[in-house]
């Protein structure tokens, strides 16, 4: 079995839902070298988070948006965590309901997503600053 690990740091993204499945690819050309396996991909962030959909039409990731905006409001006066700012707290709610890793098999030393299906970052932050990935594949 190999197992293979790397660190990445994604540039800064505006608040809301970015495609990143070529980051993932361009930082990781050890998933060549493996021809069945897993890769997951993991954020070290609390206020922002991972998920795999739709790639194609860049209205679904509007529409992610304005339903965690609705699902999880700002300026909530029930929060007491709100010393970071009014999106502090609804960042990290968002980020506990969608998660902080995607696992996704690797066949043949690609990344097996379907047709439609692309990694998002999902940016919950006015100003989140860079992010952090460890991305690790194991596999024959």
């Amino acid at each position: 079995m190999k197992i293979f690990q790397q660190a990445i740091q994604l540039q800064e993204k505006r608040r809301g839902f970015h495609i990143i499945t070529s980051d993932v690819i361009q930082a990781f050309p050890q998933l060549a070298e493996i021809k069945i396996g897993i890769c997951q991909v993991f954020i070290q962030h609390t206020s922002a988070s991972l998920t795999i959909n739709e790639n194609a039409d860049p209205t679904v990731r509007q529409d992610f948006e304005m339903y965690f905006n609705k699902a999880v409001p700002e300026d909530d006066p029930d929060y007491k965590h709100d010393y970071e700012g009014s999106d502090d707290m609804p960042a990290h709610l968002k980020g506990a309901l969608l998660g902080f890793s995607v696992t996704i098999p690797v066949r043949n030393g690609r990344l097996a997503l379907g047709t439609w299906q692309g990694i998002y970052l999902c940016e919950h932050r006015n100003y989140g600053g860079p992010r952090k990935l460890i991305l690790t594949a194991w596999g024959e």
